[in-house]
């Protein structure tokens, strides 16, 4: 069996180059996503650098710890305060009274820094520190690194980035790599019919092409775990460069990312050809040699019960989250992975589309019927066409449109809340009354609370000087109370915290980890998550302002006002330029992910149609030399060819855009419910683009074995 399938490949290698080249280049890129992912969660600890010369650090304590429960027992779980405690005054003088201090308030907190260095014994440092600090020695003198957290956010980001990307890869790898085998064997009917002739088993078939994907799957991963060394350490200079990664982030070394890899190449490969081969032991010797050219029964039952499964699924996923927590929608985790459900229900059931759309559209010409006729007659191909443009439109569309989206409905959040004609902004802002206007000062801070007892949440918060300046120059979207009540004793939260009643009392954790217990004054819709918890600045003691809104009364002199806000040490712009610098783009991160998952997508999908086209031109020359006999032009017989190619790069494209319809109205409909601003954005320019170049890929594939001359002898 091995040797008959290596002769098979010999003589077939021409029609299982895309496949090998989709394979090896999935292999590659999951051993580069695993590299990356082997190196940011075994990242090196760095050397403590900002107290590197002091033994001993003393830091205020940063992180709130809460006890909560797990199951039928309690546990504790810890979240970095957004205020870490300073080292204060008193502290200072009795550790100066052991040895030298090295004070370094770069990130010195309100009254005080908030970590120094001690040349003294370590024993005696925590003596007198007791618990009003922390002593750190080592390597962990590192946590009072300002870079510290930021590389932790940085290397969370890279997983994140790296786990969808991979998740894509396979995603498209097994769908690519499976159509292609299907189609090859789909043109093998006849050569199989044959063999079934000369007594070959339908067990002996089966076994054939599963040594066949053996031997290529091999070969395939073998070069992709290649490519993947030598392509993760550009993978890593890529994430620095984007601002993704730490700068000190490289690739190491490590075997696991590359047997994971090869071993999915196979699976990959083995699970392509398993359906495939076992529809090639199927047929019979008389079947295939009676068969005519127009395909039948191109959706077994299994993909059929699939395709509807998977559909029923989408719906059941969308319908759930809208009904129950629509919230779930704008996150990047959902819109990333759920519409690959309902894209992949599609490209299952596409075959089912193909009639139907082809006798919905009337081509004009003898030309135009002869591409709609072939299109309705060859429904393999033209499916396998279809589907990976199905599956490129959809992402670009869905995907890019859903991050631009939720960014849009920010922004447009953000300029519903607000009645301010200036925004002042800086770190720590130097409030003045100013004649003519009304200033709502605040400050960034947050919230604690304990959900359920199981969980502890972070909410953002703003705290204010003035409550009444607030609901002044803001427009809250207040679903319940009055802002205008808020005090020093009191909070406003949104209808995302479990308790959200009016007149009821919260316990929380401030900011800088006090415990409160405050009541409930007003209530702010959920909207897209940006409407956050409001105090007053006697719970953010710590917080400096930094940034104030201004409503200029009538008739006040811009210029004037403007002038004398600059005496605040920030930087003032009208509210529109403030909402254009800060709110309404896409983060770079997110916008470097979206650049990574589509282009794997579309590498996969030019590879895929220009397999696809290759594999049939091969079989076409006979069908195409008879249009030639019956009197079609050479220029015609390209025109068919070509019309058929773009006929079913359109019908791909089309069923593209209606995934990407549903899953935008879906996104839609959860902003409407949340009280947030529903501005969906199309991602035109994208859809376009990947259609285009999916146009020239397979116009240009279809056309290419036109040159092949008529062969006395069938191919298949």
């Amino acid at each position: 069996m091995l040797i008959v399938a290596l002769a098979s490949l010999r003589t077939r290698w021409t029609t299982l180059v895309g496949t090998f080249v989709a394979l090896a280049l999935g292999v590659g890129l999951i051993a580069v996503m695993g590299l990356g992912l082997a190196s940011a969660f075994g990242a090196p600890d760095r050397a403590p650098q900002r107290f590197a010369g002091s033994p001993v650090v003393v830091m205020g304590d940063d992180t709130l710890t809460v006890e909560v429960r797990r199951g039928p027992s309690t546990g504790q779980v810890s979240r970095r305060l957004v205020h870490p405690h300073p080292v204060d005054i008193e502290l200072l003088r009795d550790l100066r009274a052991l040895g030298p201090v090295t004070r370094d308030d770069g990130k010195g907190a309100r009254g005080g820094p908030d970590a120094v260095g001690v040349d003294a014994p370590v024993t005696e440092v925590r003596r007198v520190v007791g618990d009003r600090a922390l002593v750190l020695t080592g390597g962990d003198r590192r946590r009072a690194d300002p870079a510290t957290e930021r590389d932790a956010e940085g290397l969370v980001t890279v997983n994140a980035l790296l786990g969808t990307a991979g998740g894509i890869t396979a995603f498209v790898a097994v769908f690519v790599v499976s159509s292609a085998f299907a189609f090859a064997v789909a043109l093998r009917r006849r050569e199989f019919g044959l063999l079934r002739t000369a007594g070959a088993t339908p067990g002996q078939l089966r076994r054939l092409l599963l040594t066949e994907a053996a031997v290529v799957g091999t070969l395939a991963s073998a070069t992709g775990c290649a490519l993947g060394r030598l392509g993760a350490p550009l993978l890593a200079g890529l994430l620095v460069d984007g601002g993704m990664a730490p700068s000190w982030f490289t690739v190491r070394p490590a075997t696991w990312p590359l047997h994971a890899a090869f071993w999915t190449g196979l699976v990959v490969a083995f699970a392509g050809v398993w359906v495939a081969s076992r529809r090639a032991g199927r047929i019979g010797p008389a079947e295939a040699l009676r068969e005519a050219d127009v395909d039948t029964g191109v959706l077994p039952p299994a993909r059929r019960l699939l395709g509807f499964a998977l559909l029923a699924g989408a719906a059941f996923l969308m319908a759930k989250s809208l009904a129950t927590d629509p919230s779930a929608l704008l996150k990047r985790k959902t819109y990333t992975t759920q519409p690959m459900v309902l894209i992949t229900a599609a490209a299952l059931l596409a075959p089912l589309l193909v009639r139907p759309l082809a006798r919905l559209v009337r081509l004009p010409g003898a030309t135009g019927m002869l591409v709609t006729a072939n299109a309705s007659a060859s429904l393999r191909r033209t499916a396998a066409v279809a589907a990976p443009v199905l599956i490129t439109v959809a992402l670009a569309g869905s995907v890019a449109g859903s991050a631009t989206t939720v960014s849009a409905a920010k922004a447009a959040e953000v300029r519903a809340h607000t009645r301010a004609d200036l925004v002042v902004t800086g770190k720590e802002l130097r409030v003045r009354p100013v004649h003519g206007a009304t200033l709502s000062a605040s400050a960034s801070t947050a919230v604690y609370v304990r959900e359920e007892g199981t969980a502890l949440l972070r909410s953002e918060a703003r705290a204010v000087d003035d409550a009444k300046a607030l609901a002044t120059v803001g427009r809250l979207p207040v679903v319940a109370g009055d802002i205008r009540d808020l005090d020093d004793r009191s909070i406003v939260v949104n209808e995302e915290w479990e308790q959200h009643t009016v007149g009821a009392k919260v316990r929380v954790w401030l900011g800088d980890g006090r415990r409160a217990a405050l009541r409930i004054t007003a209530v702010l819709a959920r909207g897209t998550g940006n409407n956050g918890v409001y105090v007053t600045s006697v719970n953010a003691p710590a917080a400096p302002v930094d940034r104030i809104d201004v409503l200029l009364a009538p008739g006040v002199d811009r210029a004037a006002v403007t002038a004398r806000l600059r005496d605040t040490g920030g930087t003032v712009r009208p509210t529109e330029r403030w909402l254009a610098a800060t709110h309404p783009r896409t983060s770079p991160q997110t916008r470097l992910g979206l650049v990574v998952i589509l282009g794997i997508a579309l590498v996969y999908t030019a590879i895929a149609l220009a397999n696809t086209m290759l594999m049939a031109g091969s079989v076409r020359s006979c069908e195409l030399n008879a249009l030639r006999l019956a009197g079609a032009t050479r220029p015609r017989v390209l025109a068919v060819v070509a019309g058929e190619a773009l006929f079913a790069v359109g019908i791909g494209a089309l069923l593209g855009l209606t995934v990407t319809a549903v899953n935008l109205v879906g996104l839609g409909v959860a902003l409407a419910s949340l009280s947030a601003p529903v501005a969906v954005s199309v991602q035109w320019p994208l859809m376009g683009g990947a259609a285009g170049v999916c146009t020239v890929v397979a116009v240009g594939a279809a056309l290419l074995p036109r040159a092949v001359r008529c062969r006395s002898t069938p191919v298949n």
